[in-house]
């Protein structure tokens, strides 16, 4: 049997547990506000810490030193590894701190492994006294996605901690904020796996195949793939067109959750986009590389969708992700040429490298009148002009609901995404507007507003909102629970956003 090119999607994370036995061989982190913090709240550790002049500061991961142990007590089992800081014990500090123990963890995993002593896979960490609910969920999301890895390789897999308890007797909030945490979490792991899949392997088939294996393994979620005969039959022409260049077929993945009982119906569509060269009007080579993430609204739509049925929250939801490649060949679509979209409308193309809101008009017109829902959310890694406005770790928010736009900022303060209000410049609709079809498809003016403005036509009066992501979505630097690659970003925003519209 050949091997798999790829390691698992999706990948396997970190088992995290409030209370439990203590197990064998598991290492102790101690998780504190400041040497001061520690002694004020009776810890048999302050004395050691203020020794070794911890601070306390998020993140910061001090390593006690053998000798430390032994010098204090012969039994090293009951005594920390790592003293961990946590600031000022916002959740965005707990959640840095989760982070930076897993990568410590880690990183004494291979070293031990690398002398040939045994692993240290577990570890046991001793929460601050009165630590809420919030926090320790926060501090779960850090663990699950700060060791966060991606190789294909032929190499194995590097040893790495599995599981985390939390140490003590913790309340019901407390257990079910963790549990739901790592579910939450683990999404954000799934949109990453999807969009750092190389896309010698990540055509259009192979995103819906993984989007209808991981419905079929989440009970109440429910995939449909529509293959290209059905999308000319339907009259999908943005996904026909961007999708004509390449070998590889455009593929339409439709996932359903359907809650007996709920009232509010969500529509969801991402850009599903496995590899974009730019068409005719070609990319740049040098940063062509880093277009297998440009799915990643896609694959966050994908992900999202797992948690929101696995967490079994009370609101009907839809989405949709229009998945093609954007190729060169005698085929391709060209400048100039005119598009007719699902519903009727047309666009007027102008550069073939503004591809995502093409395949996007198609779903977003055919989501609204298939379903009849009652809001709409489109993501895509849409615009340039979005990553210069506001850099590489916020998303742009542009809608056409003050409530809608104010729930997806509620959403990512909650889920540690952040986001930003972008204006709808109804001055330049006239730009967007064409002489010889409906719209233009990449009208002059500023890039982020023109191309939100050309997405609200097929938006068909809904609540709409559009996240452009195309900053966070990829990261190039470690910082905070975010790795290099694709960031995951967006997922737990979404499922968020799903859990606020119940």
């Amino acid at each position: 049997m050949a091997r798999a090119v790829l390691p698992p999607v999706p990948s396997p994370i970190v088992e995290v547990e409030a209370g439990g036995d203590a197990r064998r061989g598991e290492r102790l982190a101690v998780v504190h506000a400041g040497p001061e913090a520690l002694a004020d709240s009776g810890s048999s550790h302050a004395e050691l810490a203020a020794d070794l002049q911890v601070t306390g500061k998020a993140g910061e991961v001090v390593d006690v030193p053998v000798k430390a142990l032994t010098a204090r007590s012969g039994e090293q089992s009951s005594m920390p590894t790592w003293f961990v800081g946590v600031g000022d014990g916002e959740p965005a500090r707990y959640r840095s701190a989760g982070a930076a123990l897993v990568r410590a963890a880690d990183a004494l995993a291979e070293t031990e492994s690398d002398a040939g002593r045994r692993v240290p896979s577990q570890v046991a960490v001793q929460l601050p006294a009165g630590v809420d609910a919030e926090q320790a969920a926060a501090f779960t999301t850090g663990i699950v996605l700060g060791g966060y890895r991606f190789r294909v390789t032929g190499e194995k897999p590097k040893p790495a901690v599995t599981s985390v308890r939390f140490d003590g007797e913790p309340d019901e909030e407390l257990v079910a904020a963790v549990a739901r945490a790592r579910e939450v979490a683990a999404a954000s792991a799934l949109a990453r796996d999807l969009a750092n899949a190389p896309s010698n392997v990540k055509n259009p088939a192979w995103l819906a195949d993984v989007a209808a294996r991981v419905a079929e393994q989440t009970r109440g979620l429910t995939a449909t793939v529509r293959d290209e005969t059905w999308l000319a039959e339907q009259a999908f022409g943005g996904m026909l067109a961007v999708g004509g260049g390449s070998a590889s077929p455009p593929r339409l993945i439709e996932l359903a959750y359907r809650p007996r009982g709920a009232t509010s119906h969500l529509l969801l569509v991402g850009k599903g986009i496995t590899f974009d060269t730019g068409g005719i009007s070609i990319k740049p080579a040098a940063g062509m590389h880093l277009m297998r993430t440009d799915m990643a609204a896609g694959g966050a739509v994908i992900a999202a969708m797992r948690a929101i049925a696995a967490l079994r929250l009370p609101v009907k939801v839809t989405a949709l992700v229009p998945s093609a490649e954007n190729h060169v060949s005698g085929s391709a679509y060209r400048p100039g040429d005119i598009v007719r979209h699902y519903g009727g409308r047309t666009s007027e193309v102008g550069n073939t490298d503004a591809e995502g809101r093409m395949v996007l008009a198609d779903a977003l017109g055919y989501g609204i009148q298939r379903f009849r829902p009652d809001a709409v959310v489109d993501v895509a890694t849409l615009t340039g002009a979005m990553k210069v406005a506001l850099g590489l770790r916020t998303g742009g928010v542009f809608a056409t609901d003050e409530a809608l736009a104010e729930s997806v900022c509620a959403a990512g303060d909650r889920a540690g995404e952040q986001w930003w209000r972008m204006p709808l410049l109804e001055d330049h609709m006239g730009d967007v507007r064409s002489e010889i079809a409906d719209v233009k498809q990449a009208a002059p003016g500023p890039g982020g507003v023109t191309a939100a403005l050309f997405l609200r036509e097929f938006a068909g009066g809904l609540p709409w909102a559009h996240l452009d992501i195309a900053g966070p979505a990829r990261a190039e630097k470690t910082y905070d629970e975010v790795v290099p690659g694709g960031t995951g970003f967006a997922a737990r925003t979404l499922v968020e956003l799903a859990a606020s519209y119940c």
